[in-house]
């Protein structure tokens, strides 16, 4: 019996691109059905996150039309992770392996089968990961190779230049629903499971429709987001940091002592005020990052839900 196959796909202002994805994407299901590789009723799924265009009108007729394609749709916008998050919840008990992917399919859907391939080979999840970012800018590049040294570092688990298109089992999905966190990032939570793993490569596209939804300040709070649900090492660091600071600050308060015991003057007022606000902005800097994971243990002991459901088209009965 052929396993079933449910592609969760976050939406939000998709408009321009959603005809094309809609359409790409039930090919692939028809040519995988065709190859022996799922089953009939493997489907797709289209969240929609609080969309302010036409994105759920779309959703609706495609659904009318289209029996691999069903949409849930959320009460309002609530941000790529959770939206993600929302879909495969939805789906899981609903389906043997499920393949997350963005609307605008800049990732190669042309690896999904050789994912598929592999998870009949016994893995439970299958990243897709890009061999290069040459369709990046020169800061993004530098940027995202950045971020991933620094979980690296953290040792987060994430996979290098891997995003949000992989394949889980079934027996993932219902494992990942095990984890109650508000500060979601999907990416970073996946590898925790520990199941066996492997990793397609592939060369990722421009986007052909539409703009970009992640701008330069949202994948900087993505970022952000992920160092500090995943690690509490800047805290250690900003210990370490003040310590560091307290024994040079003592160091050169003996200097000068020892200067003024001597009879020597003790210039520099520019170099005290410097020391001075350099100081200060430290203590910014640390007293911020320590509030930002107050601020998400805060949200965490509210338990107040991720998401709210409006809709949910589906063709199961």
């Amino acid at each position: 019996m052929m396993e079933r196959l449910a592609i969760v796909v976050p939406c939000y202002n998709e408009e321009e691109a959603l005809p094309g994805t809609v359409e790409q994407l039930s090919d692939l299901i028809a040519a995988l059905v065709q190859n022996g590789k799922i089953a009939s009723d493997s489907y797709l799924l289209f969240v929609n996150d609080g969309s302010t265009d036409g994105t759920w009108h779309l959703l609706e007729e495609a659904f009318e039309r289209n029996p691999h394609v069903c949409a849930l749709r959320l009460t309002g916008n609530v941000g790529q992770q959770n939206a993600l998050f929302a879909g495969l919840s939805a789906v899981c008990g609903r389906c043997d392996m499920a393949v997350s992917i963005d609307a605008d399919l800049q990732d190669d859907i042309g690896v999904m089968e050789e994912m598929i391939d592999l998870f009949h080979d016994g893995a439970d999840v299958v990243y897709g990961v890009r061999r290069e970012r040459k369709t990046d800018s020169f800061f993004k590049r530098a940027t995202a190779h950045l971020f991933y040294k620094v979980m690296a570092w953290l040792d987060t688990g994430t996979v290098y230049n891997h995003a949000e298109y992989r394949l889980m089992s079934a027996r993932v999905l219902e494992e990942l629903m095990r984890y109650p966190e508000r500060n979601l990032f999907v990416r970073g939570l996946v590898p925790l499971i520990g199941y066996r793993s492997e990793k397609v490569y592939y060369a990722r596209k421009s986007r052909t429709a539409g703009k970009s939804k992640y701008p330069l300040g949202k994948m900087l709070a993505t970022a952000f987001e992920g160092i500090t649900s995943l690690s509490s090492r800047p805290i250690t660091m900003l210990v370490a940091l003040g310590a560091a600071m307290l024994v040079c600050t003592f160091m050169a308060l003996m200097g000068m002592l020892l200067s003024f015991l001597r009879g020597g003057a003790v210039p520099g007022w520019l170099s005290i005020m410097a020391s001075v606000w350099l100081l200060g902005g430290l203590q910014l800097v640390a007293i911020g990052v320590v509030g930002a994971y107050i601020g998400r243990t805060y949200l965490e002991v509210k338990r107040r839900p991720r998401y709210h459901i409006d809709c949910f088209l589906s063709h199961d009965p």
